[in-house]
C-alpha cells in the first residue's frame, strides 16, 4: 500500500499528509530562518499511530534533501511498520 500525499492549506508553510489504515504520516519542509518551519534545513517526514494518543516521531534519515526521498521514506517505514505489526 502506497502513501498518497497531499499538501495542506496552510499558507507559506509547507505541510504534506497521508494516511494508511493505522498510520498518519507527516512531511514538512523546514528551514533554519523564513516563513516555514524552522529545525534542520530540508524534508521532515514524522508518523505516528492513529490507534493510540501519543505525540509523532520522526522517520530515520529526516531531514531529507527532496520531498521524493521523505516520500520513500515514508512508504518504506510503512511497509516495515505492516510487517512487524
Amino acid at each position: 500500500m502506497a502513501l498518497h500525499f497531499r499538501r495542506v492549506d496552510t499558507g507559506d508553510l509547507e505541510i504534506w499528509i497521508a494516511s494508511s489504515d493505522d498510520y498518519s504520516f507527516v512531511i514538512s519542509n523546514e528551514s533554519r530562518n523564513g516563513p516555514r518551519l524552522h529545525g534542520e534545513p530540508g524534508f521532515v517526514a514524522s508518523y505516528r499511530p492513529d490507534f493510540l494518543n501519543k505525540p509523532a516521531a520522526q522517520v530515520a534519515g529526516s531531514p531529507f534533501g527532496t520531498f521524493a526521498e521523505a516520500e520513500q521514506a515514508c512508504n518504506a517505514f510503512l511497509r516495515r511498520l505492516i510487517i512487524e505489526g
